[in-house]
């Protein structure tokens, strides 16, 4: 999918929803309360404004955003776009090694905090990811909570990105 921003600008709502609503794991609400915000000037104007609303929903609705993320590394499935970024970091051809290693992780993480670890996977490698969650994993909720929230933006940037050209 590649869309001009004169051509989000100009859809209707269902079109809109259609496009965008997959930026945010199975929440496509999010893109029905953004297309209100039209017209965009940039990208950066749609992500501000996804970023806006998102922060706008009440914290169980983030947690239920935070959840509907898949574990990095998971044999389950998954939306087309998480796929796609997990591949890109090696994270769907793992060794059965590495795959235990990032799974254990997964489940320690999940126990600690309630939700999956969430990581803006573009340019980290199947180590990097385990760095990371080995190191956040000793955070308070508050803290991950708060950096799930981070990562989503950085995964809704990186995908308008690929989605959407400014021309």
């Amino acid at each position: 999918m590649a869309y001009t921003l004169n051509q989000i600008n100009q859809m209707t709502q269902e079109q809109f929803i259609t496009a965008l609503g997959p930026t945010f794991e199975q929440t496509p609400e999010i893109a029905a309360q953004v297309w209100n915000y039209r017209p965009f000037t940039n990208l950066e104007d749609l992500h501000h404004h996804l970023v806006k609303v998102l922060r706008s929903l009440s914290r169980d609705q983030q947690l239920t955003l935070i959840r509907a993320h898949p574990d990095l590394g998971a044999r389950v499935a998954m939306a087309d776009a998480s796929v796609r970024e997990q591949n890109q970091a090696g994270l769907t051809h793992l060794s059965p090694t590495a795959y235990h290693q990032l799974q254990d992780l997964n489940r320690i993480y999940q126990k600690n905090f309630g939700f999956p670890f969430i990581l803006a996977v573009a340019g980290h490698s199947q180590e990097s990811v385990v760095a990371n969650i080995k190191q956040r994993i000793t955070n308070s909720v508050e803290v991950e909570f708060n950096q799930a929230l981070k990562e989503i933006e950085s995964i809704a940037h990186l995908r308008l990105q690929r989605w959407i050209s400014e021309f």
